[in-house]
């Protein structure tokens, strides 16, 4: 898919985003890692994104590529991200990815959870 394409089902990897995903496979030493990315139900608001480095990809996952690193989303979960941006936010407090979802209706304070 084309980087930037927010048609549908798509998401788009920010550069800092890409970045950190490639620090992190560098860090497990195992180019086979791919960022997932997962909806599930729970958090503050009703829905929370999750994260985690995952090295298979299953039959309903939906992958997305930028600068050589793949962001893997099942498609159930792409439903609620259709559009969204993955970035990777360093502030005093901490750093961590951060959805920007064009979906959410609310979000928590912190930024892992959402409503529709």
């Amino acid at each position: 898919m084309p980087e930037g394409d927010t048609g549908n089902g798509a998401i788009t990897i920010s550069d800092s985003a890409a970045k950190r995903i490639s620090e992190l496979i560098a860090d497990k030493g195992d180019e086979t890692m791919m960022l997932r990315i997962a909806v599930s139900g729970g958090g503050c608001s009703g829905f929370q994104y999750g994260f985690d480095l995952d090295g298979s990809i299953n039959d309903d996952d939906r992958t997305f590529e930028k600068d050589g690193i793949k962001v893997v989303v099942d498609e159930t979960s792409l439903e609620f991200l259709n559009g969204s941006e993955l970035n990777f936010v360093e502030e005093l407090i901490g750093s961590y990815f951060a959805m920007s979802n064009p979906n959410a209706s609310s979000t928590c304070g912190c930024g892992s959870s959402f409503s529709v």
